[in-house]
């Protein structure tokens, strides 16, 4: 359950600080407070947040690249020798997902142990 918990609060509340701050290493803060606060062991803190993360960040490529008909992310696919967009957007979830992840991981290590 802490588990489940942990993912969708990094994925909403990095949503809202994207919404807020508009920095893109918010992600980074959000999945290193929720982990500092929901006790779980550091393999599960950092699969929850590249999960979390990973899913917020190729939700929200998805919106904003089909609202440009995929012109960026086809440009970017270019510049980067990508077969084609849909792979640009799954690496960069996985970046994102990448970040989330050590960013939780940090947050369980620090943790203090009762």
């Amino acid at each position: 359950m802490k588990f489940l918990l942990s993912i969708i609060l990094m994925a909403v509340l990095s949503a809202v600080g994207e919404i807020f701050m508009s920095c893109w290493w918010t992600i980074a803060v959000v999945s290193f407070l929720v982990a500092l606060f929901i006790e779980q062991r550091a393999g599960k803190a950092f699969l929850a947040g590249f999960l979390g993360i990973a899913a917020f960040w190729l939700i929200a490529a998805l919106v904003h690249d089909g609202v440009n008909d995929h012109i960026l992310s086809t440009k970017m696919a270019m510049l980067f020798h990508l077969p084609g967009y849909g792979l640009f957007i799954c690496v960069t979830a996985f970046l994102g997902g990448l970040i989330g992840g050590l960013s939780a991981w940090a947050g369980a290590l620090i943790r203090p142990r009762a």
